[in-house]
């Protein structure tokens, strides 16, 4: 059995520890690697050795160092369709979707790229007598990047190239769950140019985490995960005086107007609720309807997610592929028997599928139930699988109270014809991502990802923009006096 390697110092090397987590090929239901947790003198080397390489980098010009992102992204670009293999085994996703996986990573190489001529500072000649005065804005150091294992190439790349491009060391820790992804790309990093040491890679669970949270010499930790590990992070990392951008858990609400097109809007809803097996941060979750359209909506929905297919994620034509892992499935189920119970109408039951080819897999079908209760657990909690809660609403301000009672808000759509009740969602709803007739709000490697409430804890949130340059950043003042 293969154990995956870390990478350190420009090398792949292999774990001190004996392996204590299974990477599983989910389709398949099968074994076929396994990760040992990073002691702390490995996770310490590593973070030794991205310093000591960080201090060299941060004196490399900036126009260098783009030149060395934009070799990466070349060979990411000519690798594209091994990694996609590679995310495809480990993760279950389709291959078109590994591969959007990997073109989002390699968008905010470019988005990276064109930030840093954002860092530029500002000088004022003579604010005193014969005294100039300027900000420039310097790296700080080493950051941690701890990753979740549903988009395992695009997540980590929220945060590297931005850490490298603005003169940063980086040491990742991926999730054990799908550590192979980018396993496979350190080696690309290599080629491309980046310094031995500069970007360092060690795997692990829970352990990895706190070993890096408690490093002195880690200045910053981005995270993306779950609510409880993202408050437990930002908690411990501020504590020990780091900064922490902590993406959390989600519900995201998708509500349809009387008014909405339905015919030409379903296929973008339907891949909102079951794109990537509904396992992403910006998953549609909830269906919010009114009364009025309750019917029609139903019947549209219900049978575009009909035509969808649960399959392998290498075989072509496959929609939605198996879910992580097999205690992640019977979580999912347990969700929907909970829902049953409680009066929900199961329209369509994705419990029922059985995949003949690999009946080890980890499958469920899409799954639609209709009548649930405003207050029920299965409106409130991520379940992050395939799987739409129907809600109807007497009207649109009972709908925006119904969306705002959620303790997340990461996201939020609204399907409409009407500019006013487009603009008024945009007002009222408190999510960071609101999507207008658009089903997955995924900003584009340009803008932040937005969250609030249990969504997001920190003040500059992940991706691109201006939070980045003041995250990966500090700024310093020059004062100077000249005199003759």
């Amino acid at each position: 059995m293969r154990i995956v390697r870390n990478f350190v110092n420009g090398e792949y090397v292999e774990p001190i520890n004996a392996p204590s987590y299974d990477v599983y090929d989910p389709g398949k239901g099968s074994i076929i690697a396994r990760v040992s947790p990073a002691t702390r003198d490995e996770v310490n080397q590593a973070v030794d050795g991205s310093l000591e390489a960080q201090q060299k980098w941060a004196r490399v010009p900036v126009t260098d160092r783009i030149k060395v992102l934009f070799k990466l992204e070349n060979i990411m670009q000519e690798e594209m369709d091994e990694i996609a293999k590679v995310t495809t085994v480990e993760h279950g996703k389709t291959l078109r979707e590994s591969k959007g996986d990997i073109v989002r990573a390699i968008q905010n190489i470019e988005a990276a790229s064109g930030a840093t001529y954002h860092s530029m500072g500002r000088s004022n000649r003579n604010i005193s007598e014969e005294i100039d005065e300027e900000l420039i804005r310097v790296p700080l150091g080493v950051f941690a990047v701890i990753s979740p294992f549903n988009f395992p190439v695009m997540i980590p790349f929220w945060f590297v190239p931005y850490a490298l491009a603005l003169g940063n060391g980086v040491v990742i820790k991926p999730s054990e769950k799908t550590p192979m992804s980018i396993e496979m790309i350190m080696g690309m990093l290599k080629k491309a140019g980046i310094p031995d040491g500069l970007v360092q890679l060690v795997n692990g669970g829970r352990e990895t985490v706190e070993y890096l949270v408690e490093n002195s010499k880690v200045a910053g930790v981005s995270f993306v995960g779950s609510t409880g590990v993202a408050k437990m992070i930002y908690r411990n990392g501020t504590a020990n005086g780091k900064r922490v951008q902590a993406g959390a858990s989600a519900k995201n609400y998708v509500l349809v107007m009387p008014d909405a097109d339905i015919e030409n809007n379903v296929g973008n809803m339907t891949g909102s609720f079951f794109g990537n097996a509904g396992e992403r941060c910006l998953a549609g979750s909830v269906l919010v309807v009114f009364r009025e359209n309750h019917d029609r909506v139903l019947k549209s929905f219900s049978k575009a997610t009909e035509d969808l297919k649960v399959g392998y994620g290498l075989e072509e034509g496959t929609d939605i592929g198996p879910l992580i892992r097999k205690g992640h499935l019977m979580k999912v189920k347990n969700h929907i028997d909970e829902a049953e119970k409680d009066g929900a109408k199961v329209i369509l039951d994705g419990r029922k599928y059985r995949n003949e080819k690999y009946p080890e897999g980890f499958y469920l079908g899409p799954t639609i139930m209709d009548g649930v209760e405003i207050d029920a657990n299965v409106n409130r909690e991520e379940i992050f699988g395939p799987v739409a809660s129907v809600i109807t609403v007497n009207d649109f301000d009972q709908a925006i109270e119904v969306i705002n009672g959620s303790k997340f808000g990461n996201a939020s759509t609204i399907y409409t014809r009407s500019g006013h009740y487009a603009r008024e969602y945009v007002q009222r709803v408190n999510a960071g991502n609101i999507g207008i007739n658009i089903g997955v709000a995924a900003p584009v490697a340009y803008y932040p990802f937005g969250g609030r409430k249990e969504s997001f804890f920190g003040d500059l949130h992940p991706q691109g923009g201006e939070d980045h340059i003041l995250f990966f950043t500090d700024s310093k003042v020059v004062i100077s006096r000249w005199t003759k």
